[in-house]
């Protein structure tokens, strides 16, 4: 049968839901008899000192009563005051705080656990107090022992329980060292293979340490003599031939013998499963070396282990297999000797099949089986609710069949608790097993489990079955059973996850597997971004009046509704209209005092929860009031107490007070601050100079801002006193080369302590061993004149007014003036000529000839030619110093122009001038690989070919050589290489398809190499240009070329432009041939005279006063009315007040006509060109 469930976390104290519930609906739907599941240790040692406590738990349903058995009486715990037994436990405690002996309370004691179903016993536990009994008293007479005899001292420790750890040390506590022939054995007894002089060096204790007290007694030392055998002269040269040894003393060799054990034979008993000690330690002079064997096979090599020097074989875990003779064999020189030790396996009882609890239906058959092997052959007892199963009431659906009970056909009524007893004369087990009659299991349900990303996640699955199912959990109802890594599965069956991500959600399936059946429990588990405050207000003070903003902004699971509450110091924060929540924030409008508090925000979803909290401080509208009451008292030579009452703070808590002084000596009416001093101060003590007139203010500071300052204290003069301060700034230095200057910064007014400063000045010369030379001045600056050059001076100054002098300053160093240095180094040459290096030579000047503080060797060089025929060169100077004070230094000029004539020479300079020349040197660099080309242009003059066109480098540095041009289609194209004269500087290179990009790789060379690379990539087809005009880039670099000149659209904006600007020409041109007149067309409206009035020609002539006028939009008709359009048909006389004659015919056909034809004929000509008509639209 089983049964499931599914633990989750409190989704707000994450804490788990107590197991308590699910017990009570277990115990609600299933009865169990008692199991026992809890119980001390079989042998069980207590320590006497302590209270003992003896463990009996059980579980079933209802809930077990315990009753005890002590040495197989009923043990009636209510009539002893001294034990009680623990609430809804049957586990005994034997309390001795009212007396009594742990001793009483030894014996064999058993659990009974009992309810309405049945009886569950415990082991028999057998109790025993831990002892630790005295060594018995007793005289040790001396050891007497012969030089090279084996001897054993006993120990024979009392018997304690559990029994003790023994060692042996010396009266002095140090322990004796053991080695292979001397050891202890494993009774305790300390074993010499043979004795040596050196034993009786010293005494011999052996001790015993007991474990539960930690107390370690020790007997009365045994004190070793040792009998020795001298050898007369004669026999000594003799045994000194065969021994290396001067000691006077011959010891006889002996053959091994066994100190233990004894005889040639002897046997072991060992249990199965414990621990097997072999032990053979051998006397015989020399010490023998024991080797271990086992007849008829080898040693188990992965289970023996050889300790004290061989001496004990040791097998942890002893099994069947074990059981044997084991031969240990001692030998030396003189001889061998073996003793055969026959090993028996014995073992208690173990388990081989343990009875299970069993679960029937009704009807339903089972079994019970307890297997249980052992040497000698356990005997099974079985036994019924603590009773042996013969003395029970008959059962017909029960049958025993040795160590197995069938189970036929079980009704209702039929539930108990079986006890299992095997034993032999080794040991016993007992094993309980409950029958019970409950339904198998329970209809499956479902439940959904929602729990927050990164947290510890259990999904329980509880159940119950017999045979005990075999239990798997699967995810998504997909591949093999979930164990290991991110899950864990428990042994009660609860998954757990360790830490909870999005991809561990989906639907987990408890699947419980026995040869009944199987049943399943699926769990929906959903993972939720957790509910967090990403940004919160801290702490804030704002002003009074004021609007404030707390922010609360959230991130949450968006498939989780949240709410965000506020409240002000822990209570609920009631909204109005001075306090809004907008979103992610609360504002408070127009803040007062009463807003003051703390303000916590909190966000809650339905598995979890978040929370900020901010401190709001409600400050005044402006700074405090300046303090008032200032008031001086205990004056003293320099300090005096200044108190004063503070102002109105506004409600802005004052943090500090600014005091400031004025005095007026120095810089009457300035303030100047003195000190600041902490808010909650109004009296302090103010530390003053002397000789100074004070007044005192005060200023007060809030977080808002500074008072006024207060109305002035009282004046308070201090009295003079000698000068405190030392001039800093104290250097001595040569202006001149016979002088020297020294020069100090003055000090300050408040510095002076009275009246009449001036400065004391002393000097004298370094290691000469003259007085001290010194003026008084009231400058900063004395000058000793008539000095050597550049002579170290000692130089010290002091303060001195009309009380005193103040303290010297410490001695400071100074030089007097440097002067032109006197020597040129010599002998300036060079080697190890390069490229573009060389190394330079000299031999230094004489200290005393650089008057002055030596900086350096300074050299001069410079580029007098090239070698390179034609190449003009600048010849501008350099320098570079070297700082040496070698006989003969040397150094590397560096950064030279290969293939260059050089010019060189050097001075010495100290901090203000220099040296004569040395000697000039010559030298020429060898010839190096050129610059990059000066230029690298590339165009398209045509659909397949490209040119390029380079110039020689600036810097050939030597002679050229020549070119190599290499390029490649693309990055990874197959690199081609072409070599040109230096006299070539173009190549054309035939394209083999029009939409191939290279690169082009450009250099010069010399006969040295290749020099610096010129980069360059050729352009689109669609983007060719005629060549790049733009000044070449760093050598290695690599530009697209794009020229915009040969853009369609770019073609056609400039034909566009020029059309345009031809015709405004023409038209500029054409008005100003007119002179100005408008056209006939003008005037061609204008009414005629009565009578036609023509010239000789036949002409109209048109009078008019308004030649001059603009063109207008309209014009006059012939009637004199002004025309809406130029094109009214009244212009062609087919339209308004026309006459016609008496054949319908136009009267004015002809006359208009021609008036019209005569005057716009020039017009109409005009008309026929574009220009005429841009003209007529403007």
């Amino acid at each position: 049968s089983s049964w499931f469930f599914v633990l989750s976390w409190n989704p707000l104290s994450g804490s788990r839901v107590p197991a308590l519930i699910w017990q009570a609906a277990w115990s609600y739907v299933l009865k169990q008899p008692p199991t026992i599941v809890k119980q001390s240790v079989k042998d069980y040692i207590v320590d006497p000192r302590d209270n003992i406590i003896i463990e009996c738990e059980a579980k079933g349903n209802p809930v077990p009563m315990f009753s005890w058995r002590r040495n197989g009486k009923f043990f009636n715990i209510g009539k002893d005051p001294r034990v009680s037994m623990r609430k809804r436990s049957g586990t005994l405690e034997i309390g001795f705080r009212s007396g009594g002996r742990p001793e009483d309370y030894e014996g064999e004691y058993q659990c009974f656990a009992t309810n309405d179903f049945g009886v569950a016993l415990s082991s028999k536990i057998l109790l025993r107090v831990s002892k630790a009994p005295l060594w018995p008293k007793e005289v040790l007479e001396p050891v007497v022992v012969t030089e090279g005899s084996p001897l054993v001292l006993p120990c024979n420790p009392p018997p304690g329980l559990p029994p003790p750890f023994t060692f042996w040390m010396n009266s002095m506590m140090i322990p004796i060292p053991h080695d292979k022939r001397v050891s202890m054995g494993l009774n305790g007894d300390l074993y010499f293979s043979n004795v040596i002089a050196q034993d009786a060096q010293t005494d011999y204790s052996c001790n015993a340490r007991f474990l539960f007290t930690q107390t370690i007694q020790q007997k009365n030392p045994f004190t070793l003599k040792v009998q020795t055998t001298l050898l007369n002269y004669t026999d000594l040269c003799i045994l000194t031939l065969f021994f290396s040894s001067s000691s006077g003393r011959k010891v006889a060799e002996t053959m091994p013998t066994f100190l233990s054990p004894s005889g040639s034979e002897s046997s072991k008993m060992v249990l199965r499963d414990e621990r097997l000690l072999l032990e053979c330690i051998a006397a015989g002079l020399p010490t023998p070396t024991i080797k271990w064997f086992k007849k008829g096979g080898d040693l188990p090599v992965q289970k023996v282990k050889f300790e004290n020097f061989n001496k004990t074989l040791k097998i942890v875990s002893v099994s069947e297999e074990d059981a044997g003779e084991y031969v240990c064999m001692a030998n030396n020189h003189v001889g061998s000797i073996r003793h055969s030790i026959i090993v028996q396996v014995k073992a208690a009882p173990y388990w081989l099949d343990k009875p299970t609890d069993l679960v029937l239906a009704p009807d339903e058959n089972g079994r019970l089986v307890c297997r249980a092997n052992g040497n000698p052959k356990p005997n099974i007892q079985w036994l019924i609710n603590g009773q042996p199963i013969n003395s029970s009431l008959p059962n017909p659906s029960r049958q025993v069949l040795g160590d197995t009970i069938i189970f036929r056909s079980v009704q209702m009524g039929s539930s108990a608790v079986y006890q299992c007893n095997a034993s032999n004369q080794h040991g016993y087990l007992l094993a309980n097993a409950f029958v019970n009659m409950a339904p198998r299991m329970l209809d499956p349900k479902t439940r959904l489990i929602k729990v927050v990303e990164n947290n510890r996640t259990f999904l329980d699955c509880p159940f119950f079955g017999s045979p005990l199912p075999e239990l798997r959990w699967f995810k998504n109802g997909q591949g093999s059973g979930l164990d290991g890594g991110q899950y864990r599965v428990y042994i009660n069956g609860t998954l757990e996850i360790k830490q909870a991500r999005a991809e561990d959600a989906g639907t987990y399936t408890c699947v419980a597997n026995s040869i009944l059946g199987s049943a399943n429990k699926q769990v929906h588990l959903e993972v939720k971004e957790p509910t967090r405050i990403v940004q919160a207000s801290g702490h804030q003070s704002v002003i009074k009046g004021s609007t404030v903003h707390l922010e609360c902004k959230v991130k949450s699971d968006p498939s989780l509704p949240v709410t965000v509450t506020w409240t002000k110091d822990d209570k609920p924060l009631y909204l109005g209209w001075r306090l809004k929540k907008d979103g992610e924030s609360l504002t408070i409008n127009n803040v007062n005092e009463g807003d003051e508090g703390t303000y916590a925000c909190t966000v809650k979803s339905e598995i979890d929860q978040d929370s900020s909290s901010a401190r709001l401080t409600v400050l005044g509208t402006g700074p405090p009031d300046p303090p008032i009451d200032l008031d001086l008292s205990d004056p003293a030579a320099r300090s005096v107490r200044l108190t004063w009452i503070p102002g109105n703070d506004h409600r802005s808590p004052i943090t500090e007070f600014l005091v400031q002084f004025e005095e007026n000596r120095w810089e009457p009416g300035r303030w100047q601050n003195l000190s600041t001093y902490p808010g909650d101060l109004n009296s302090v003590v103010l530390q003053l100079a002397p000789f100074v007139n004070y007044q005192f203010r005060v200023i007060a500071i809030n977080s808002v801002g500074q008072s006024q300052p207060s109305r002035p204290s009282l004046r308070y003069k201090t009295s003079g006193a000698a000068p405190d301060a030392i001039p800093k700034g104290l250097r001595g230095w040569g202006s001149k080369k016979d002088n020297m200057e020294i020069t100090w910064e003055p000090l300050l007014d408040l510095e002076r302590n009275g009246p009449n400063l001036h400065y004391n000045v002393f000097w004298r010369q370094k290691d000469t061993g003259e007085e001290w030379s010194n003026v008084t001045t009231l400058e900063s600056k004395h000058i000793v004149s008539n000095t050597d050059t550049y002579v170290p001076y000692e130089i010290k100054i002091q303060a001195r007014n009309d009380f005193g002098s103040g303290p010297e300053s410490n001695v400071v160093n100074g030089f007097s003036g440097e002067d032109n240095p006197t020597d040129a180094p010599t002998e300036l040459r060079v080697s190890k000529v390069n490229r573009t290096k060389v190394n330079v030579h000299w031999k230094s000047v004489d200290p005393s000839s650089v008057q002055g503080e030596f900086k350096e060797y300074r050299l001069y060089y410079w580029r007098e030619s090239s070698l390179v025929p034609g190449l003009v060169v600048s010849k501008e100077k350099k320098t570079k110093g070297f700082y040496s004070t070698l006989a003969e230094p040397s150094g590397i000029l560096s950064d030279l122009v290969p293939y260059s004539e050089y010019k060189m020479l050097m001075v010495v300079a100290n901090s203000r001038f220099e040296g004569p020349p040395s000697n000039t040197v010559e030298f020429t660099t060898k010839e190096g690989v050129p610059d990059a080309p000066r230029f690298f242009r590339i165009s398209r003059r045509s659909f397949d070919t490209i040119h390029l066109e380079w110039d020689k480098p600036l810097e050939p540095n030597g002679i050229l050589t020549g070119y190599q041009l290499k390029y490649q289609t693309g990055e990874l194209g197959r690199p081609q290489l072409e070599m040109f004269p230096p006299n070539v500087t173009d190549f054309t290179l035939r394209l083999l398809d029009r939409s191939t990009r290279y690169r082009f790789y450009l250099s010069a060379r010399t006969q040295e190499g290749a020099g610096g690379v010129f980069a360059e990539e050729s352009p689109h087809f669609t983007n060719e240009g005629d060549s790049n005009s733009c000044p070449p880039p760093s050598p290695g670099a690599t530009k697209n070329q794009v020229d915009i000149a040969t853009q369609g659209w770019f073609i056609g904006l400039m034909c566009a432009i020029a059309l345009i600007i031809l015709i405004l020409l023409i038209v500029c041109f054409i008005k100003r041939s007119r002179g100005g007149k408008y056209p006939v067309r003008d005037k061609k409206d204008l009414p005629l005279d009565p009578v036609d009035q023509k010239d000789q020609d036949g002409s109209f002539d048109y009078h008019s006063d308004e030649d001059n006028k603009p063109l207008q939009g309209s014009q006059t008709s012939l009637d004199g009315n002004v025309k809406e359009s130029d094109d009214s048909l009244v212009d062609y006389g087919e339209g308004g007040d026309g006459q016609f004659n008496e054949d319908g015919s136009f009267i004015g056909q002809y006359t208009v006509k021609k008036d019209k034809d005569e005057t716009e004929g020039n017009e109409s000509s005009e008309a026929t060109s574009p220009v005429n008509a841009i003209y007529s639209l403007a």
